[in-house]
Formats: C-alpha cells, sequence, structure tokens
C-alpha cells in the first residue's frame, strides 16, 4: 500500500511585514495570518465551524440583498489592524462591508462587523484577534460564536467609541446587530449543526 505524499511545509521567514506577507506565497492550502511579523497556519475549522459561518453568513447576505444598499457579507478576509498595522494581518471568519471598491484590495480597508466563530481549545487565539479589530475606526460590532454549545458573545462600541469591558453574553433569543440593523434567533445560526438536536 502507498503512502500519501508528505506535503513540504515551506521556510517560514521571521520579522516579516505586511507587504512581504502579502508577496509570499507558501505551497500550502491552509490560511495564514500574520501575527506580529510571525506568518501563522490556520487550523481547518470542525463540522460545527464551517456549518454555523455557512448559516450566519447565509442568514446576513440574504438580509443585505433583501434591504438594498452598499454592504456585503464576506468570508475570512484579510484585515489589518490599526494598532502594529506593519507586521499584522487578522483573518475573521466573516465580515461586513459597506464600502464599494474599484480595485482589488489585499484586506478590507473599514468593516462594520466582525464575526469569529470559536472552539474551546483556540478562544484565547480568537480573543487576540477580537482585540486587535476592536482597534479599526470602522468596527462597530465584534460578534463571537462558540461551537462547544449554543451562545454567542457580543462586543459593541459605545456611543463615546470606547469598547465595554466585557462582552455581552447571548445564550438564548435573538442576536440584534445594531450595526446592520438585522436580528435573529440565535438557534438559527446553529440550525444544521448536532447542536440544535440538543436545544
Amino acid at each position: 500500500m502507498r503512502s500519501p505524499p508528505l506535503i513540504a511545509l515551506p521556510e517560514i521567514p521571521a520579522g516579516m511585514t505586511v507587504a512581504e506577507f502579502f508577496a509570499w506565497n507558501p505551497s500550502t492550502p491552509l490560511p495564514w495570518q500574520l501575527i506580529d511579523g510571525e506568518p501563522q497556519t490556520m487550523a481547518r475549522g470542525s463540522r460545527t465551524h464551517g456549518a454555523i459561518q455557512s448559516q450566519v453568513a447565509h442568514l446576513i447576505a440574504g438580509y443585505l440583498e433583501a434591504r438594498g444598499g452598499p454592504c456585503t457579507i464576506l468570508t475570512t478576509p484579510n484585515v489589518i489592524p490599526r494598532i502594529q498595522s506593519k507586521t499584522n494581518v487578522r483573518i475573521p471568519d466573516l465580515a461586513v462591508i459597506c464600502s464599494a471598491y474599484e480595485f482589488e484590495e489585499s484586506a478590507l480597508e473599514d468593516p462594520v462587523l466582525l464575526i469569529e466563530i470559536h472552539s474551546p481549545n483556540n478562544r484565547a487565539e480568537i480573543w487576540a484577534n477580537v482585540w486587535a479589530y476592536a482597534t479599526l475606526p470602522s468596527v462597530q460590532e465584534i460578534l463571537v460564536f462558540s461551537t462547544a454549545s449554543i451562545g454567542a458573545e457580543l462586543l459593541r462600541r459605545n456611543p463615546d467609541g470606547s469598547w465595554p469591558s466585557e462582552p455581552l453574553m447571548i445564550e438564548t433569543g435573538d442576536v440584534t446587530l445594531e450595526s446592520i440593523g438585522f436580528s435573529f434567533p440565535l438557534v438559527a445560526a446553529y440550525r444544521t449543526t448536532y447542536l440544535a438536536a440538543r436545544n
């Protein structure tokens, strides 16, 4: 029986800038982030992760299309935080942006809503990304879903531009996104997951 071919990992440079990172072309199928100048590969998401991502994207895309206007939802875009912007490129699971563009962009300039989905083993990494996203002036809300149970955490920017010290915990009812004027039942995000059957 023949063994599967081994995939050679690319040489990972140290101390990269954002420009060098975008010019870098590693020959691996996994996406990469740039964290403080260090390229880091992102693990493949679980089935539950993918189901939540697809369902939330479907819900928001349907609403935005029906409403009309410039806003659109994107999957796994590049986002450059305002702090340490020369050495960081983060990748949220979903983003809503309401500005048009005329030329191809390597990263989103002004998203209004960013969404992450975390599992128990990457919670710290996800929340490091969340606080990096909070440095972008355009971002109004950051929503984080759990894959371990039905629930989400929502950070919403205060009227004075500051962020609350703790996220709003959502375990039942609706998820209300003021940044785009949309609400949907929390359980709808989990409709195609095994967690829905337990609810």
